[in-house]
C-alpha cells in the first residue's frame, strides 16, 4: 500500500513539473515572439549581415569567416521552428474554440462542425465535397449563401 502512495505522488510530482515547464515555454514562446517579430529585430538582423559582408576582406572571405554566419542562421532557424509552431499552435487552437463557440451559439448552425479538425483526411474531404455543392446550388437559385438574390444585392450596393 506504501509502495503505491509513493508512485502516486511521485506521478503527481512529475506532472506537475510537466504542467510548470510547458506553461514556462508558453510565456517564454509568447515574449520571444512578440520581441522577434518586432521591426527592431528586423533591422538588428540585416545590420548583423551587413556587419558579417563588410568584415569579409578582412578575413579574406575565408571559410570560417562563412562558416560563422552559417552556423548562426542554423541555429536561429532551428530555434525558431519551435518558437513559431508553438505560438501557431496556440493561435489556432484559439481561433477554433471561438469557431465553435459560435456555431454553438447560432440558431440552425450544425453542431457536428464543432472539432472538425479532429476528423480524417477523407471525412474533411467529404463534408468539402457537400458544402461545394451547396455552394453551387445557390448559385443556381442566384442566391448568396445570406439567401438575398444577386439582384437584391446589387440593388441594396446602389442605395448605399
Amino acid at each position: 500500500m506504501e509502495t503505491q502512495k509513493e508512485t502516486l505522488k511521485h506521478h503527481e510530482e512529475s506532472q506537475e513539473f510537466l504542467c510548470i515547464a510547458s506553461d514556462a515555454f508558453r510565456i517564454f514562446a509568447r515574449h520571444a515572439s512578440m520581441v522577434l517579430g518586432s521591426a527592431w529585430t528586423f533591422a538588428s538582423a540585416i545590420l548583423i549581415i551587413i556587419i558579417w559582408g563588410l568584415t569579409g576582406p578582412m578575413f579574406r572571405y575565408s571559410d570560417t569567416w562563412q562558416l560563422i554566419i552559417n552556423t548562426g542562421t542554423t541555429i536561429v532557424t532551428f530555434l525558431m521552428v519551435f518558437l513559431i509552431q508553438n505560438t501557431q499552435n496556440r493561435d489556432a487552437k484559439a481561433a477554433h474554440l471561438k469557431l465553435d463557440e459560435l456555431i454553438r451559439a447560432l440558431k440552425g448552425a450544425r453542431n457536428e462542425l464543432i472539432d472538425l479538425e479532429k476528423l480524417a483526411d477523407e471525412d474533411l474531404t467529404s463534408l468539402e465535397k457537400q458544402f461545394e455543392l451547396v455552394r453551387k446550388k445557390a448559385e443556381l437559385n442566384g442566391n448568396d449563401s445570406g439567401g438575398k438574390s444577386r439582384a437584391n444585392l446589387a440593388e441594396s450596393a446602389t442605395l448605399t
